[in-house]
């Protein structure tokens, strides 16, 4: 990457204050863009759902790797959620989606209840693993809602065979004007495709493990015993080993990655298994130098440019993401490591500009809360908008997660010295209330960006990309008008 006219910024610079330059270009189409990135991951597009409690869990995971990218554990998850939640996405088929499935007798309430867990908003009515209806919440209207499911369900079901060609598929979800049909395998249930599933399976390729499942990774802490709790996540089959705290460059840290380090080469040459080990946060090329000789292969960029994050207006303390990045990713090249630009996006054009500063993939949190696939339960505000509650992760009520087990003297006195929002609402976007919809709206954005620079990968992105300053006027002459001024 270089400055326009080879201008260097006299003050630091978040992603508002920078734009993109045109320069000549042979890449004619956005599809000739391969988004596979650098670092080893195995990650085919640049996007990692962020390792907090109200993003990333099992349906987060699964459906971000079946796109592509990878999603991370947060560490304060008990250890028997977090082994369930990787032994079913291990288990999630690459290609269909995992349906919401209930028994005949379930009532109309609980069926309601779980539709708002997966964007297309239906539930399989399933016995002896074979689908006998299917339930959408139009059926549930004005229907008592201790009502039993097989009483209100769609029997007439279309059903796909695994392993049919996804054009095919698409044509028979079209024909019968029906968004989602479930696929079967052998007369078993093995998943549900709808028809922006068989669109999107055709244009991503999913991140997969060497056994052919998909990627999920897994974050832990500095405290306690860090080598049994890495550990019990390399036995569980986790692929990226996230070695987390808010401040990164600190002598705890700098202990814990070798013993970390020392139990992952461990395990690679007992089961032949390499798994890349990613730490943060810090933003400075000294403090990258440091994670990189202790042992990090990607280290994670960013202090306070989260939208839950207060620790900029608490403690003066951070840096402004875009610069933070492009000397971090600096210093990473010359260490032979890579980074992750861990928050501060809001558009897609965040994400163009963090990967043409030079990291390998981007991190996302808060946008991503606000989706179906998010953990938290679905609510509605006094207006019907629909919405998930977010919070950070430095936040009373992730400390109050974290600490559960602590002696009650010593939770409230570390309740005392919280950073973070506890508690903000993730308004689902109406045309975007899925990730997978966001996902595209990224992917689509980046590779056009790419297709800019003349870029075909992400690592000549970061190569070729011209950058130029603009002032906050710049930056509001580039946003559309919804109406008319």
């Amino acid at each position: 990457m270089r400055f326009l006219n080879d201008l260097r910024p006299s003050h630091d610079l978040t992603y508002n204050d920078v734009f993109m330059v045109p320069s000549r270009s042979d890449v004619s189409s956005r599809s000739d863009v391969d988004l596979s990135t650098p670092d080893s991951v195995g990650t085919t597009i640049p996007l990692v759902a962020a390792n907090m409690t109200a993003v990333s869990g099992r349906r987060m995971a699964e459906t971000v790797a079946r796109r592509g990218g990878i999603a991370i554990i947060p560490q304060d998850i008990p250890p028997g959620i977090v082994a369930d939640a990787v032994r079913r996405i291990k288990a999630a088929h690459p290609t269909y989606d995992t349906p919401i499935a209930v028994t005949p007798d379930t009532t109309v309430a609980t069926a309601l209840s779980l539709m708002s867990k997966r964007s297309h908003g239906a539930v399989l009515v399933v016995e002896d693993a074979k689908p006998l209806g299917v339930v959408t919440e139009r059926d549930c209207h004005e229907v008592d809602r201790f009502a039993q499911v097989h009483q209100v369900m769609s029997s007439d079901l279309l059903t796909l065979e695994a392993g049919q060609d996804l054009q095919a598929m698409f044509t028979a979800l079209s024909e019968r004007h029906v968004d989602i049909a479930p696929v079967l395998d052998g007369g078993r249930l093995a998943g549900v495709m709808t028809r922006k599933g068989a669109l999107r399976s055709a244009i991503y390729e999913p991140a997969l493990d060497s056994d052919g499942s998909l990627l999920v990774g897994a974050a832990l802490g500095i405290n306690g015993d860090v080598r049994a709790k890495a550990e019990t996540l390399l036995s569980l089959g986790i692929d990226v080993l996230v070695v987390d705290t808010a401040h990164g460059y600190q002598v705890r840290m700098l202990e814990a990655l070798p013993a970390v380090r020392a139990v992952r080469d461990a395990h690679a040459d007992t089961t032949g298994r390499w798994v890349p080990i990613a730490a943060g946060n810090v933003v400075s090329a000294d403090g990258v130098h440091a994670l990189a000789a202790a042992g990090a292969e990607i280290i994670k960029v960013g202090v306070g440019p989260g939208a839950m994050c207060t620790t900029r207006m608490m403690t003066g303390v951070g840096r402004p993401q875009f610069s933070a990045v492009l000397e971090c990713a600096a210093a990473a090249r010359d260490d032979g490591a890579h980074v992750w630009a861990d928050g501060g996006v809001r558009y897609p054009r965040d994400v163009a500009l963090a990967l043409a500063a030079g990291a390998a993939s981007v991190m996302i949190g808060s946008w991503f809360a606000g989706t179906h696939e998010s953990p938290g339960d679905l609510m509605r505000g006094a207006d019907g908008r629909a919405y998930k509650e977010s919070f950070g992760m430095a936040s009373a009520r992730a400390v109050s997660n974290r600490t559960r087990e602590a002696a009650g003297f010593e939770r409230a006195r570390m309740a005392l010295f919280e950073e973070g929002i506890s508690s903000s609402r993730m308004y689902l976007d109406p045309q975007r209330s899925g990730v997978e919809d966001l996902i595209d709206s990224i992917t689509s954005g980046v590779r056009s960006s790419a297709t800019y620079a003349g870029a075909r990968t992400v690592r000549e992105l970061g190569e070729r990309a011209v950058i130029g300053l603009q002032s906050s006027a710049g930056y509001d002459e580039g946003r559309a008008l919804h109406a008319s001024w």
